[in-house]
C-alpha cells in the first residue's frame, strides 16, 4: 500500500450504494412487464407515478436527481442497451461477495455466503483510515448489519453504524439522540438485520454535518429488500426515495464550504437482478444478476453524462478508483482491478 502525491482536486469522497438495484430501472425506468403484473403491484397509482411513453421519460420521473444533475455534470456507466457494460467478477452474484469485490478489489471465491464471517481481505476504507491525513476521518452508515463483517470492524477499526444499532460516540447531538430514540419505534419491516433507509440516511447526514468526515460510505438497502419481497411498486418507490436522499446529500455537500467543489460522489450497486418473474432474486443461476452500473460526479470527473460508447468495466475496479480519487494507491497482496481512468481525469 502506497501513498501517492496528491494530484487530485478531490479532497473528500462520498460513496453510496443501492443494494440490488438493476441497471434497467436506472437507464430505462419502470419495467413494462413488471409494472403491468398484478402479482408484483398493489398500488393503484403506480403507473401514474412512474410510467411514461419512452425510456428517457421514465428514467427521469423515477430518478430525477440522477438525470438532471449527474447526467449533466457527472458520468453514468452501465447502459447495456448501448453496449456500455459493467459486470461483477465474483462468481456468486449476491451481496457479501459483491461488496467484498467492490471495496477490496479482489473477487475472492472464499467469500461465498452472506453469512460469511469477518472479511479476511483488507478494504479500501480501512486503508484510507490508517493514513495520517485521514485517520479518524472515515465513517460508514449502512442499513444492513452484515457490514460489521464485510468491512471487518474489529480489525479495520472503522466507525460503523449498521442495522438497527444505536448511534454512539462523543459529543452526540440532540438530533442524534432523537434519531436513536425514534428508531426504536420504526417497524422492522425487513426483519432485525436490515434498517430502513429513511432511518439510516438522516443518521448519516447528521454525522456528516457535525463531524465533517473526509470519506463517508452510505449503504442503502430498501431496493433489495422490496425486490426480495416481490413488491415492484415499493421497489420503484424505494429507488425514487433514494434518488431524493442522494440529491439532498449532494446539495448539502455543495452548500458546505468544507465539501463544496472538492468532493466526489460515487454511486453504484453490489449486484443485478433477474428479468421477468426472476426479478425478485439474484444468484449465479439467474441470468443478468452479474450486471451492475456506476455513477460519478466531482471536481476530477469530466461531465460525460450517460456514457454511450461501447465498453466494459468491472466491479473490482472500484476499490483502486476510490483510493486514486484522493491521491492514494491502494494495493494488497491480492490481484486487483485497475482504476477507472475516465473518472480520474477532468
Amino acid at each position: 500500500m502506497q501513498v501517492m502525491a496528491q494530484q487530485q482536486k478531490t479532497k473528500n469522497l462520498v460513496v453510496v450504494t443501492l443494494d440490488g438495484y438493476r441497471w434497467k430501472e436506472l437507464f430505462t425506468g419502470a419495467d413494462e412487464e413488471l409494472i403491468n403484473n398484478k402479482a408484483f403491484i398493489k398500488q393503484k397509482d403506480v403507473k401514474d407515478k412512474y410510467w411514461r411513453n419512452t425510456p428517457e421519460e421514465r428514467r427521469k420521473v423515477l430518478m430525477p436527481f440522477f438525470w438532471s444533475t449527474i447526467a449533466a455534470k457527472g458520468q453514468l456507466y452501465g447502459n447495456r442497451t448501448v453496449g456500455n457494460n459493467m459486470n461483477v467478477k465474483n462468481p456468486y452474484w449476491f451481496s457479501y461477495p459483491g461488496y467484498n469485490e467492490m471495496f477490496t478489489g479482489y473477487p475472492d471465491t472464499i467469500v461465498n455466503s452472506n453469512d460469511y464471517p469477518p472479511n479476511p481481505n483488507v478494504n479500501v476504507f480501512e486503508f484510507i483510515n490508517k493514513q495520517p491525513a485521514y485517520q479518524g476521518k472515515v465513517a460508514v452508515f449502512a442499513g444492513w448489519n452484515a457490514y460489521y463483517r464485510i468491512l471487518n470492524e474489529k480489525r479495520s477499526g472503522l466507525p460503523i453504524n449498521a442495522g438497527w444499532t444505536e448511534f454512539k460516540g462523543p459529543n452526540i447531538t440532540e438530533t442524534q439522540k432523537f434519531l436513536n430514540w425514534q428508531q426504536q419505534f420504526v417497524p422492522q419491516i425487513y426483519g432485525p438485520d436490515e434498517r430502513i433507509d429513511a432511518v439510516t440516511y438522516p443518521m448519516a447526514k447528521e454525522y456528516l454535518k457535525q463531524n465533517h468526515p473526509k470519506v463517508l460510505y452510505l449503504a442503502f438497502i430498501d431496493t433489495d429488500a422490496f425486490g426480495h419481497q416481490g413488491k415492484y411498486d415499493l421497489y420503484l418507490d424505494a429507488a425514487h426515495r433514494t434518488d431524493t436522499f442522494i440529491g439532498d446529500l449532494w446539495n448539502y455537500l455543495q452548500s458546505d464550504p468544507f465539501y463544496k467543489d472538492q468532493t466526489t460522489l460515487l454511486v453504484t450497486t453490489d449486484h443485478g437482478r433477474g428479468d421477468g418473474a426472476s426479478w425478485k432474486s439474484h444468484k449465479r443461476s439467474i441470468p443478468h444478476c452479474d450486471e451492475v452500473w456506476l455513477a460519478a460526479i466531482g471536481p476530477d470527473s469530466k461531465a460525460l453524462g450517460e456514457v454511450r460508447q461501447s465498453g466494459q468495466l468491472y466491479q473490482n475496479q472500484i476499490a483502486k478508483t476510490i483510493g486514486r480519487l484522493i491521491g492514494l494507491d491502494f494495493t494488497t497482496k491480492n490481484p486487483m482491478g485497475e482504476p477507472i481512468e475516465s473518472i480520474l481525469k477532468k
